[in-house]
């Protein structure tokens, strides 16, 4: 996808007939698997009383809108397993409708292993791939295809879903969001309480399969249902789960008026958003960024080479260009960084 016309001033690849050997280069760093943040005691998720491992209900018996918070869709991102625990022991019964916290991949989280702490991602295949119907009605099985299939009805009834993820290489805190007003209007609200108020993101979706946040309950023209995921800060630090609890508290707090009259509590500081232009894949084996950027570095001119992948140099295609969560050991055919734009429109499709 490119930029619209007149944006886009400097080509993302170019390649070299050689390699230079002056261009500076950060090389590939070593994984950042310092695990600040013991695993937490998941004992009440069980066997809950809504019969469905992982899945808690507060239903204040009033009518109103369904609230759905996600944590753990990937298993070694526990620090969505706290936040969830945090709030299920408060005992979030909202005024009217009903919450469901709810913890995707409990079985990928009991494979976690402090030595090993990226392999219990998932099991069998990513779970947030899967939320197709494609998929979800197809006759295959896998742990998550099995896992997605038995939390659907959650989905399917979602009024706001607030979807709790953290990542593995330092970025600031972003909210993505589908390619729907309401969905964008819903993340606004909930970054805006941020100071400065946190990035809001329309991305390209993921090359690998459908998200949680791209289910046809929130991706539907004319729907009501509103998703977003939030990218709270690393995985197993204390200060992500301080991110995913505040914000989901924020986001009990103003659900009611987000639902009946689409905004939240007046704020200050309007929240900034981003529509992400252009997936930069790595085709080689040997993509390095010339710097460890941080996500949501903002490069000011269009040219700048950001990293090299085997021959190509890698260009921001427009000035004040947007990294986001950069990938800083990309594996070939894997997503190494996202580009993206400021706007200040809501994109619709």
């Amino acid at each position: 996808m490119s930029c619209k016309a007149g944006q886009r001033h400097h080509p993302i690849r170019i390649r070299q007939p050689r390699l230079t050997e002056d261009l500076p280069g950060c090389g590939r760093p070593a994984y950042p698997l310092d695990v600040c943040l013991d695993p937490p005691d998941l004992a009440a998720w069980r066997n809950p009383a809504s019969g469905i491992p992982g899945v808690q209900i507060f239903d204040s018996g009033l009518r109103g809108p369904d609230l759905v918070i996600v944590g753990m869709v990937h298993g070694n991102e526990y620090a969505g397993g706290h936040a969830l625990e945090i709030l299920r022991r408060s005992n979030p019964v909202p005024l009217t409708g009903r919450l469901t916290l709810l913890l995707a991949n409990l079985e990928a989280f009991d494979r976690f292993d402090q030595a090993a702490p990226m392999n219990s991602r998932y099991l069998t295949e990513d779970l947030n791939r899967l939320w197709h119907p494609s998929r979800l009605q197809s006759d295959e099985h896998s742990r998550e295809l099995d896992r997605a299939r038995e939390i659907l009805p959650f989905i399917e009834r979602a009024d706001l879903l607030l979807d709790l993820h953290s990542t593995l290489w330092p970025s600031d805190p972003v909210f993505i969001v589908p390619p729907r007003r309401r969905s964008s209007d819903f993340a606004c609200i909930l970054a805006s309480e941020e100071h400065p108020a946190a990035l809001v993101l329309t991305d390209l979706g993921h090359h690998g399969g459908s998200r949680l946040i791209e289910h046809p309950r929130f991706m539907a023209i004319g729907g009501t249902g509103r998703a977003c995921l939030l990218e709270a800060g690393l995985h197993w630090q204390p200060e992500t789960v301080d991110m995913m609890v505040k914000i989901s508290e924020h986001f009990l707090k103003d659900a009611m008026r987000i639902h009946f009259q689409g905004r939240g509590t007046d704020t200050k500081q309007p929240a900034e958003m981003a529509v992400v232009t252009d997936n930069v894949m790595a085709r080689s084996g040997d993509f390095r960024f010339v710097e460890p950027w941080v996500g949501n570095t903002c490069i000011p001119n269009a040219g700048t080479v950001i990293a090299r992948d085997g021959h190509d140099l890698i260009c921001t295609p427009y000035d004040k260009c947007l990294l986001i969560v950069p990938n800083l050991r990309p594996r070939q055919g894997q997503l190494a960084v996202r580009l993206a734009r400021r706007t200040a429109v809501h994109l619709n499709s």
